[in-house]
């Protein structure tokens, strides 16, 4: 008599199929990560905008005072004012630090800012390259 194997020629198939099934699963998910860092996208997954709302208070050709009506705290070192396109990146500014609820900043310029009535103006969150706040402005003389 032949001793009796317990199991059966069809169970002996299950334990690599399993593991290759496995193989190729854990081989997907370490290309898709390599991938997204190497494309560069890992790098934009911290580099959020901050949420807040502003109003325009006043403008002249000279300067714009926006006041801030909601939300989180900003540096206002990572902050850009943009006038119909053009980016003011050395424009003066009335605070320094963080920029809190309910403060006006006025951001000037050495130079009179373009004559125009309805100027847009766009706030630029420099980290992360997004535009938090847009509006128009009466920037005449």
């Amino acid at each position: 008599m032949k001793p009796s194997n317990q199991s059966n020629a069809d169970d002996r198939a299950v334990s690599p199929v399993i593991g290759v099934i496995l193989m190729v699963a854990i081989t997907v998910i370490l290309a898709a990560v390599i991938g997204t860092f190497v494309l560069g996208l890992g790098d934009q997954l911290g580099d959020t905008a901050p949420q807040a709302s502003f109003d325009i208070d006043s403008s002249n050709d000279t300067a714009v005072n926006i006041t801030k009506t909601g939300g989180q705290a900003i540096p206002i070192d990572d902050l850009v004012i943009s006038i119909d396109g053009t980016r003011y990146d050395d424009a003066n500014t009335s605070i320094s630090g963080d920029w809190q609820t309910g403060v006006t900043v006025t951001y000037s310029e050495n130079t009179a800012f373009p004559d125009n009535t309805d100027a847009t103006v766009q706030l630029i969150h420099d980290p992360s390259g997004n535009v938090i706040f847009e509006g128009t402005a009466d920037l005449s003389a």
